[in-house]
């Protein structure tokens, strides 16, 4: 991954993850090996239920952090700018602005990609629980303990297809997160970054792409729970997020920045919504935290 990303140009990075994306699907036939109740599915779907204690409320703020990740900010800004210097565009004057039709497939390109990524979640979710959970089995820690526990509960098939999802997930999700925070650092300090740079040319991006990954695979080595690790993560993402969620909103909706492009009624209400519900979340967790 680090050799892909040092030496890859940007439009080839893209076209490997797009077709990876397609292992998550493992995900969603892993649920179906499951064999799941199907009325009790329903009611767990549409009629769930939302008890006041610490644990749910943790788990709570932890999807909201992984859904609306703060890392996400950064790396869909910079992949924007990205797919247009690919598209030829090498200067600020060539991508300044932005003609309704590119803003219609940016729009169709993150609404899709939420719409699947939620999808993805709801299966596996859906997966564990007819399994793992219904078994008593909650103390997974580990990739591979979850793959072994699925065997005697749904067979080989939903093991192979968990190992897939899994590997797969995993080539997306670590060049995603080490790229982020190499924007984001990057951008910070004013060092020259991106994809399409030559790696002379962007020393301290590639330095720190490099040395993300290979901290997170030592991680391997040092005794932590990647499981735990991971949740918690998610948890700090839920409370960072709200904050970062309130300068988006203030950006796009000015003028100075956006010009006419500020958002509308509906951006704002939805945008207003979420950090409120989000914010509700952390609030609640830490006032639950010492019951």
């Amino acid at each position: 991954m680090i050799a892909l990303q040092i030496w890859g140009s940007y439009r080839l990075i893209a076209n490997i993850f797009k077709w990876l994306t397609l292992a998550l699907l493992a995900y969603v036939f892993s649920a179906f090996f499951s064999k799941p109740g199907f009325a009790e599915v329903m009611r767990g779907t549409f009629v769930p239920n939302f008890p006041w204690n610490r644990t749910f409320l943790a788990l709570t703020v932890g999807i909201l952090g992984t859904t609306i990740s703060p890392y996400m900010f950064f790396w869909q800004s910079s992949q924007e700018v990205e797919e247009e210097i690919a598209a030829g565009r090498k200067t600020l004057h060539q991508r300044k602005g932005a003609t309704d039709a590119e803003l219609k497939y940016a729009a169709l390109d993150v609404n899709l990609g939420m719409l699947l990524s939620n999808i993805v979640m709801y299966f596996i979710i859906l997966s564990t629980a007819a399994t793992l959970f219904k078994a008593g089995k909650t103390d997974i820690q580990s990739a591979t303990d979850a793959a072994q526990a699925l065997r005697p509960l749904a067979g080989r098939a939903a093991e192979a297809l968990l190992a897939i999802g899994l590997i797969g997930s995993g080539f997306l999700a670590v060049p995603i997160l080490t790229g982020s925070s190499a924007y984001a650092v990057a951008e910070a300090f004013g060092w020259k970054h991106g994809f399409d740079k030559h790696p002379n040319r962007a020393k301290e991006f590639y330095g720190l792409i490099a040395v993300s990954t290979l901290l997170g695979m030592l991680i391997n080595f040092a005794g932590i729970n990647p499981l735990r690790a991971l949740f918690w993560t998610a948890v700090i993402n839920g409370f960072l997020a709200p904050p970062l969620l309130i300068l988006i909103l203030k950006i796009s909706n000015d003028r100075k920045i956006m010009g006419e492009r500020v958002n509308g009624r509906i951006l704002n209400i939805a945008g207003w919504t979420t950090f409120a519900a989000m914010a509700a979340a952390a609030v609640a967790l830490i006032v639950t935290w010492g019951q």
